[in-house]
C-alpha cells in the first residue's frame, strides 16, 4: 500500500534534496495563557496532520506483500532499539513475531503479534541530531529507500549526523508541500515516523 501522493513526489525528493548532494521570544504579561492557547492549537494541528497521513501499516507474521521489505526492516530496527536482537532482514518470521509479542506484553497491549497503530505508537523512538542506535538505522534505511538513483544516499550506520539531519529535513519539507502543517524540524517524532513507515513519497 502506498500513499496517494503523486508519483513525481518521490522522484523529486530523491533526485533533488536527497540524491543530489543532500546538499527566545520576549516575555509578555499574558505569556502563560498565550502559551497554553498555542499548545492547544499545536495539538489540534498535529492531530489533523496525523489524520492526513496514511494509517499505520498492519504487519503480521508472513509475507506482508502489500508493504515493501523496508517497512518490516523498520519494525525490526525499532524492536532492536527496544532491546530485541533480531536480524534485520525484512522478513516477518517467528522470531520477529516473538519479539513483537514480548514488547506488547511489556507495554500492556494486546499481545497477538500483529503490529497495528497502537504497537507502532508505543514502539517508535524519537531521534534527532546526535542520536545513535537501531532507530536511527531505521530512519536512514527509509531515506535510502526513497533514493531512486542508487539507494545509497546515507550510510546506515546508526549515527544521526549532519547528512542524516539534512535528509530528514528534506523529507519533511517535501511532506509539508503535500500536507500543510507537517513539521519541518529535523526531529523524527511520531508524525515523521508515520510518514516514513507508510512509505510516503516513495514513488
Amino acid at each position: 500500500m502506498k500513499v496517494t501522493f503523486p508519483a513525481w513526489a518521490g522522484a523529486a525528493i530523491a533526485s533533488g534534496a536527497l540524491a543530489a548532494g543532500i546538499a527566545v521570544a520576549t516575555a509578555i504579561p499574558a505569556a502563560a495563557s498565550t502559551a497554553a492557547r498555542g499548545s492547544a492549537a499545536a495539538a489540534v494541528t498535529d492531530a489533523a496532520t496525523a489524520q492526513a497521513l496514511q494509517p499505520w501499516p498492519v504487519l503480521r507474521q508472513g509475507p506482508n506483500s502489500q508493504w515493501p521489505r523496508v517497512t518490516v526492516r523498520s519494525l525490526q530496527y525499532l524492536l532492536n532499539a527496544r532491546g530485541a536482537r533480531l536480524a534485520v532482514d525484512g522478513q516477518f518470521g517467528s522470531k520477529t513475531k516473538a519479539a513483537v509479542v514480548k514488547f506488547q506484553r511489556a507495554r500492556h497491549l494486546t499481545a497477538d503479534g500483529v503490529v497495528g497503530a497502537a504497537t507502532w505508537r508505543a514502539l517508535i523512538v524519537t531521534v534527532q541530531r546526535g542520536s545513535t542506535g537501531p532507530a536511527v538505522r531505521a530512519v536512514q534505511d527509509q531515506i535510502n529507500f526513497r533514493n531512486l538513483r542508487n539507494g545509497h544516499t546515507l550510510n546506515v550506520d546508526g549515527i544521526f549526523g549532519p547528512n542524516t539531519a539534512t535528509a530528514v529535513r528534506a523529507f519533511q519539507r517535501a511532506m509539508a508541500t503535500e500536507i500543510p502543517g507537517f513539521g519541518v524540524d529535523g526531529i523524527v517524532g511520531p508524525q515523521t515516523w508515520q510518514a516514513l513507515v507508510t512509505e510516503a513519497l516513495s514513488g
